[in-house]
């Protein structure tokens, strides 16, 4: 049988020749907010990633909300989204994707000494408390997305409802303070760093925050398709290995200062503007990008409670966390 133990000799050079010489998976990752979101950011970091470029590369793609990355997931034109806690449920009841895995953290809300997101009325203006936005017009960067969904909730405290009550339109984070300030909106939500922008804190103040709506919120997750995962597994380790390895040194504090210029090189604003960037002004992001899965359940059945999906659904049953996992004991080795 020497034959039979050469051809299995020469079989397994090949698939190792081929294994070598094989394309770099390439990762499509999407982003939101620049600095806010870890997809804008990573490349800026790329000395950090041992693994890019050999077992893949990674392409950052830019979306105006996380709900409208739902259909690039569905079409195949997205690998890793952003998943705000209000499309989960759309994902998997609306779109059919029952293979979607939650596989990491991106940010959380309202944890306790650290920002939470603030919805702001004029100074001058005649909104004083929420009861006052009945009959106004409420702006949000996308029907159905998280801030949206937290904005819906807190006025559904003051016994508002939307259409019945009050009016909303959508706008792109950019242009809040400009609707704002020309009254075409009576309230906008605030998310980083756009509520930090001083001549929006000029004009205006928080009517309440996020955290008042709803308590802890795991904000943003990663989020990919059950195939994906299953089909460049390592490369996706490899992937998270680099990622971790890029968060520890953003969150690093004796980073600080290289991060705000990182942060103004990419936005063409002055540093200073960037001192809250991955300190406790910010969001709360874990180290491990290991999502608070208890929280996001907390937050999917609200969506249920608002009437944006109508079944109730088990977050643990389209959570993946061994890519994070197995990448936090390669870098505690």
């Amino acid at each position: 049988m020497r034959w039979w133990r050469m051809a299995v000799a020469a079989a397994t050079m090949l698939a190792a020749t081929v294994a070598h010489g094989a394309d770099p998976v390439k990762i499509r990752l999407a982003w939101t907010v620049p600095v806010a979101n870890w997809g804008a950011m990573l490349l800026e970091k790329k000395d950090l990633a041992q693994h890019f470029g050999k077992s893949y590369v990674l392409q950052p793609v830019h979306y105006t909300a996380s709900s409208t990355q739902i259909t690039a997931l569905a079409a195949g034109e997205l690998d890793i989204a952003d998943i705000a806690y209000s499309g989960l449920g759309l994902i998997v009841e609306n779109a059919g994707m029952t293979d979607i895995r939650v596989i990491a953290d991106e940010f959380q809300d309202g944890v306790p000494g650290y920002y939470s997101q603030e919805y702001f009325v004029l100074k001058d203006g005649p909104i004083k408390k929420i009861q006052d936005l009945k009959g106004k017009v409420v702006a949000t960067n996308a029907e159905g997305s998280a801030v949206d969904v937290a904005t819906k909730a807190m006025l559904r405290k003051a016994g508002l409802e939307a259409k019945r009550d009050y009016t909303v339109i959508e706008t792109p984070f950019p242009t809040m303070r400009a609707m704002l300030a020309e009254k075409k909106v009576a309230i906008v939500p605030g998310v980083l760093p756009f509520s930090l922008d001083p001549q929006l804190r000029s004009i205006a103040t928080p009517l309440f925050r996020q955290s008042d709506a709803i308590g802890v919120t795991q904000m943003i997750v990663w989020g990919a398709r059950k195939p994906f995962i299953d089909k460049n597994r390592a490369a996706l380790v490899d992937f998270f290995e680099d990622t971790l390895r890029i968060v520890h040194w953003y969150t690093d504090p004796k980073n600080h200062d290289a991060v705000m210029q990182i942060a103004a090189r990419m936005t063409k604003q002055p540093p200073e503007r960037f001192s809250w960037a991955f300190t406790k002004q910010d969001y709360y992001r874990d180290r491990n990008m290991v999502p608070n899965l208890a929280a996001l359940q907390k937050n999917v059945d609200m969506t249920q409670e608002l009437g944006f999906i109508k079944h109730k659904l088990t977050v643990k049953d389209y959570a993946d966390l061994s890519l994070v996992e197995e990448a936090a004991k390669r870098l505690a080795k």
